[in-house]
């Protein structure tokens, strides 16, 4: 079979006048058993080499590589692992929705969303260059082997992202007392720019072999300081949830465990676990009909592996669109203590 020519670039170069030259050479293209062979022959006595150059002047050469280059951006943007915004005290971090973030409503879930605050935070601390080990321990608490616990997340979802949109969540630390670090979060559509969601949480440190909380060290306190936004998106009113009488809730679920892909690289469960849990005792009917769109979890002690745990809710007796939950161990100790608001599915956000 005859072989089939062709013309392929394989360099460019620029001359001391600013154009730019574009080489090009002809190779061979021939089948050999199925499989088309690249024969190119380097030889100078046998390899006839055409080349052509193609002069562009200054003016629509910028022009060109402009475009290109915005080309570039435009493509690489959505792609962006992380980065630190213009206030290098605001990180963001881009996520595209995948099939598997997606629940029965089609659309991401809650706990979806707060894996992408749990996971930017932690990029936060990676950006700051003061993680040491554990999730975001820094050099000061490692070296007094204290590690983050969550206390409280308050998180209220304008809409939920859908499979394949992409979306730039933005975080930031906050003062919170002496005791605390304060953390906020926006999720937006990377698109429209439209606020999709908002959230805040609470740390306290926690020595990582006696679980007994801690005060800040004044190293600790060195390190973040220069971190801080006086900001509050949420929880203007910092009271506590209202303690609730497990033996008057409406729904229960007994004889819940966690697995071994629910706890965290500090041996205990994921917060984000919690939600699953919590949710075990919300009526299907209602699951079917309605959607979260704000939620408030506080966390009053560990939990493990082999705990044995019971989920209970209660609609609230003023309104049918909040309910609140208890998550208890199996001896009775209260575990995670949250409160949920509720809209209609087809509901207007």
């Amino acid at each position: 079979m005859a072989s089939i020519g062709t013309t392929m670039m394989f360099g460019r170069e620029a001359n001391s006048l600013g154009t730019l030259r574009i080489k090009s050479t002809a190779f061979s293209l021939s089948p050999s058993g199925g499989v088309l062979l690249l024969q190119a022959n380097l030889r100078a006595t046998s390899m006839k080499v055409s080349q052509t150059t193609l002069n562009v002047t200054g003016e629509k050469q910028l022009k060109i590589l402009d475009r290109r280059e915005k080309e570039f951006d435009l493509i690489a943007d959505t792609f962006v692992l992380g980065k630190v915004e213009k206030d290098s005290r605001i990180f963001s971090e881009n996520y595209t929705i995948r099939s598997y973030d997606m629940g029965p409503n089609h659309a991401a879930t809650i706990q979806t969303l707060m894996n992408l605050l749990q996971e930017t935070v932690l990029g936060h601390f990676r950006s700051m260059g003061i993680m040491k080990d554990g999730l975001g321990s820094t050099p000061e608490m490692s070296a007094k082997n204290l590690i983050w616990i969550l206390s409280k997340t308050h998180v209220v979802v304008d809409r939920y992202p859908t499979w394949n949109d992409v979306v730039r969540v933005e975080t930031w630390f906050i003062p919170s007392g002496k005791n605390f670090l304060g953390i906020e979060w926006i999720i937006y559509d990377s698109k429209t720019e439209q606020i999709l969601t908002r959230a805040s949480s609470k740390l306290m440190m926690m020595n990582k072999e006696t679980r007994k909380l801690s005060e800040w060290p004044e190293g600790v306190r060195r390190e973040f300081e220069p971190q801080f936004i006086d900001s509050l998106l949420l929880d203007k009113d910092n009271s506590r949830l209202p303690k609730l009488d497990h033996s008057k809730m409406e729904f229960v679920r007994n004889g819940l465990t966690p697995r071994w892909n629910d706890l965290d690289i500090n041996q205990h469960v994921n917060n984000v676990k919690y939600v699953g849990m919590m949710l075990e005792s919300v009526p299907i009917s209602f699951l079917e009909s309605h959607e979260i769109y704000d939620i408030t979890m506080e966390y009053r002690r560990e939990c493990a592996m082999d705990d044995v745990l019971q989920s209970l809710t209660s609609f609230c007796h003023e309104t049918t669109d909040q309910c609140f939950h208890l998550l208890r161990a199996e001896c009775g100790a209260v575990v995670v203590r949250g409160k949920t608001k509720w809209r209609p599915k087809h509901a207007k956000n």
